[in-house]
């Protein structure tokens, strides 16, 4: 037995000293280091390649782990990239930016990128774009390059846009469980999935306006920066004309068929230098960095308050939205005295009815102090919309997803399946109030009252959507039922005000409150202990590689959401499905 003591505490005593070692490596680093790591050389090409997860918010920090391990960022924040891109405009190190590799965003996040882009081209700097092969979010934002090259073996994928939809309910009456529905609104698809066979005609219309109004959107713009008709680009989707890279070439979709190699030669040649630099976009961003160490100074500033992900009742996190951490942020910068006004980033499918509700009671108190604007990203439907609905101006990008004003509550039912298998359950109660249980039938009485709440919550929903937007309850209510929106088509039904990005929220609140020169001030403070640190290292997500691995990225992805059903607590304001665009 004190053999085994002392190897385990000989074990433990090294894992110590190893554990302090790293730290005392790291903070010598850290303190010693030289002051140029992320230094930009003259003559630099600014690549953009996002191939990490774009965040609306992803505080930027140097991770001394991650650092002295060499481990790459695991997210990029959609804020800073704009900054840096707009940086880089006047920044004489930098001569042009190039656009390689895959793409990990969303649509609305590319189209703010493209923008930003479209402003630097006007400085006078080139833009370049390569890729291996072209998907339809990679072309859609590498199009607005001044030259677009693939690869000799490459494609340009373009093809239009579909969204494929799983059911379960033979699935659920063959095993024998199921999930007991209430919902309110006849566009609420969120739960479709799990009481039909197919698609209803209501879901099936507004599917295909909202994906016709995105794919115009980005046959519009893939249009206006290869000066293609909107006409011929619908033809080569159709017919797959982008299929090689030589069909790609013959359409003007793209410039050159050239290797990487050939590419970099071709950089420096139009840019008429001996050589150049490639300077990563994250390095750029670090180089930089300015601490500003007086956070308490009276200088005016905007508040920028980040809700991204699903919303959640409870504390909340960089991928969650909780009312606690929201509320807190949203009471902080509305007393704040230097804060003059607020503007609330939004990029949430939605969740949580109750949460949502404390998040939009705290956003109505801050309102009252000083002007509130909302700025929608990828997506800002149900909940996500709930929380919005009360801003002084609302925008959003023209393919930004919104709306989806309904409500719905779930619940697994196992009764079935568990009495084939021979497995019964009894319930002793105090009270005669109804009961829900997952191995026992739902007791009708438990569904009115259910209902009733539901029904209650929806009601709740438009008629501060009503209040919010200057428009009568019935007017909303036909914009409602859970029905999913487009930007472009949210402007036009009056639930936003405006199409326009981040940087036009930010301009519409400094106006609102009157400030001509201002500070942006981030919101919430994510907090982080020394387990952060360890994130990026590749065994933390060892779990979820080796399922990815198993399964496949599509099975990987299906997964997940239904993962997350098992978070879904109380009555749910969320939207129908998340469109992965490819």
């Amino acid at each position: 037995m004190n053999f085994l003591k002392n190897i385990l505490s000989s074990a433990v005593g090294v894992l110590l000293a190893f554990f302090w070692l790293i730290l005392l490596v790291v903070l010598v680093g850290v303190f010693v280091g030289s002051d140029d790591t992320y230094e930009v050389k003259n003559n630099s090409v600014l690549k953009l390649q996002l191939n990490v997860p774009v965040k609306d918010y992803a505080p930027v920090e140097v991770d001394p782990f991650s650092q002295l391990l060499g481990l790459p960022p695991q997210q990029l924040g959609l804020n800073e990239i704009i900054s840096a891109i707009d940086r880089s405009k006047d920044d004489d190190r930098i001569k042009a930016i190039s656009i390689e590799g895959s793409l990990n965003a969303g649509v609305s996040q590319l189209n703010a990128l493209r923008n930003a882009v479209i402003e630097f081209k006007q400085s006078g700097k080139p833009v370049y774009a390569y890729a291996d092969t072209y998907g339809q979010k990679e072309y859609f934002f590498s199009s607005v390059a001044d030259s677009v090259f693939v690869s000799p073996v490459g494609q340009v994928d373009l093809k239009g846009l579909s969204a494929e939809l799983l059911f379960f309910k033979d699935f659920q009456d063959k095993y024998g469980v199921k999930m007991e529905v209430i919902r309110h609104g006849k566009y609420k698809s969120a739960v479709e999935p799990f009481i039909a066979n197919k698609m209803s005609e209501s879901n099936r219309t507004q599917m295909k306006e909202l994906l016709n109004s995105l794919w115009f959107d980005m046959v519009d713009a893939i249009s206006m920066s290869r000066d293609i008709p909107v006409e011929k680009i619908n033809k080569i989707a159709d017919a797959l004309l982008g299929r090689t890279a030589d069909i790609s070439k013959e359409n003007l979709l793209v410039d050159g068929i050239i290797y990487q190699d050939e590419y970099k030669e071709k950089l420096k040649n139009n840019l008429g230098l001996s050589k150049y630099k490639t300077t990563s976009l994250m390095d750029y961003i670090q180089s930089n960095m300015v601490f500003d160490f007086d956070q308490a100074n009276e200088n005016p500033k905007i508040a920028v308050i980040y809700a991204q992900g699903d919303i959640i009742y409870g504390q909340g996190d960089e991928e969650k939205i909780g009312q606690k951490m929201m509320v807190k942020a949203i009471n902080r910068a509305a007393n704040k005295e230097s804060v003059k006004a607020i503007v609330l980033r939004v990029n949430s499918p939605g969740g949580s009815a109750l949460a949502s509700d404390l998040i939009w009671r705290a956003l109505e108190k801050a309102k009252q102090k000083k002007p509130l604007v909302v700025s929608m990203g990828n997506y800002a439907a149900s909940g996500g919309y709930y929380i919005s609905c009360n801003a002084d101006r609302i925008f959003a990008e023209s393919t930004t997803i919104t709306g989806s004003i309904g409500v719905f509550g779930i619940m697994p039912n196992a009764s079935e399946f568990t009495s084939r298998i021979g497995i019964h359950s009894e319930r002793v109660s105090t009270n005669k109030s109804p009961n829900y249980s997952p191995f026992s039938e739902l007791d009708p009485e438990f569904y009115e009252v259910t209902k009733e709440g539901v029904d209650t919550v929806y009601k709740t929903f438009v008629s501060k959507v009503a209040e919010g937007r200057g428009m009568t309850y019935e007017e909303v209510h036909a914009l409602a039922q859970g029905r999913v929106w487009s930007g472009k088509q949210a402007e036009q039904n009056g639930l936003i005000d405006a199409i326009g990005g981040l940087d036009r929220a930010i301009l519409s609140a400094a106006s609102l409150a009157e400030v001509d020169t201002y500070k942006i001030e981030n919101y919430p403070d994510y907090e982080k202990d020394i387990r952060e640190s360890f994130r990026n290292m590749p065994f933390m997500n060892l779990k979820e590689n080796l399922l990815k691995e198993w399964v496949g990225e599509s099975n990987f992805t299906l997964f997940q959401q239904l993962n997350k059903l098992k978070g879904k607590e109380g009555v749910q304001m969320a939207m129908p499905y998340v469109l992965d665009i490819k």
